[in-house]
């Protein structure tokens, strides 16, 4: 058990930079950790780690034994829940890193079905448009855009969510009405930023098969995509909101539809949908409660989103 403790505690601190942070991850002191490391390297009598005190570093030994124990702990897992499966619910915590509106609208309302089915999974939601480490930060899985997405996740594609181009009466009786994505170049734009890259997301169409970026004439930027709304149906401009942003503020009449809306011609241009995808580190990582909450989102979300 000392053991398996010690290889818990060397495993975070690798993968997480330092001892300190590697404890926080586990919700025990760093003293407890170092100890921990150290009874390791004693039962095997080599040096893991060369400690400073900004850093640590592993040493040629500490290489090699880290590149053979660092999927123990996955392991472990994954078989003691794969034991009990049978027998029991899925169980434990499970950390869902998800871009933030998506975690906001879609996500936040599927968690009370979840838990009444799963009452033995402790979920814990983070909603954010920046970059998430899986491993530092114990992240089960994600749900993200393709900008967020990164090289070795292995994702799975499960919506495609309407993009929707609208501005408020007030602004479009002020400003006129664009017909065309062109024509967004003579109006007040609120464009929204990638927090991972700080680039703005680009209005994308597509017209006779031909991908193409809207011309912008950018008013307003902003890395919430509620700021943005907000602005939107105060008069501010012409936004582009996912559905599930878009559609009560639609039915309510603050916000009025371009580009498609009913009895209108249409700019003969395709709106280009919004892209999310479920993500693991690895294969691995499908543990049963994983694979629960893939099931369960699936499930719940609506049709006419699937790819």
């Amino acid at each position: 058990m000392d053991t398996l403790r010690g290889i818990e505690s060397f495993v975070k601190a690798v993968e997480s930079g330092s001892i300190a942070a590697g404890a926080r991850l586990l919700g025990i002191s760093a003293a407890a950790a170092s100890q921990n490391i150290a009874r390791l390297e004693a039962s095997l009598g080599i040096r893991l780690l060369t400690r400073t005190t900004r850093s640590l570093a592993l040493t040629e030994s500490g290489e090699l034994y880290f590149s053979q124990v660092r999927n123990v702990l996955r392991d472990l897992e994954l078989a003691r829940s794969n034991a009990t499966l049978q027998h029991y619910q899925p169980q434990g915590r499970l950390r869902i890193a998800s871009s933030a509106a998506f975690g906001r609208y879609v996500l936040a309302p599927m968690l009370p079905a979840f838990a009444a089915r799963y009452p033995r999974i402790a979920c814990e939601l983070s909603t954010t448009d920046r970059s998430v480490n899986h491993i530092q930060e114990s992240v089960d899985i994600s749900i993200r855009i393709p900008q967020q997405l990164e090289d070795g996740l292995v994702a799975r594609h499960i919506a495609s969510v309407p993009s929707i181009y609208c501005a408020s009466p007030a602004y479009l009786h002020k400003a006129g009405t664009p017909r065309t994505p062109e024509q967004l170049s003579q109006h007040d734009c609120l464009a929204f930023k990638v927090a991972v890259d700080g680039r703005l997301m680009p209005w994308r169409f597509v017209r006779d098969g031909v991908r193409f970026d809207a011309p912008l004439r950018v008013a307003l930027v902003s890395d919430d995509i509620d700021v943005l709304a907000r602005v939107a149906v105060n008069g501010g401009g012409i936004t582009r909101l996912a559905a599930f942003v878009a559609e009560p503020l639609l039915a309510s009449g603050q916000l009025l539809p371009l580009f498609g809306a009913p009895g209108d011609a249409g700019s003969q241009a395709l709106i280009e949908p919004l892209d999310y995808y479920l993500c693991v580190r690895e294969r691995s990582d499908l543990t049963p409660k994983v694979r629960a909450f893939i099931e369960h989102v699936l499930h719940s979300l609506r049709d006419d989103w699937r790819p």
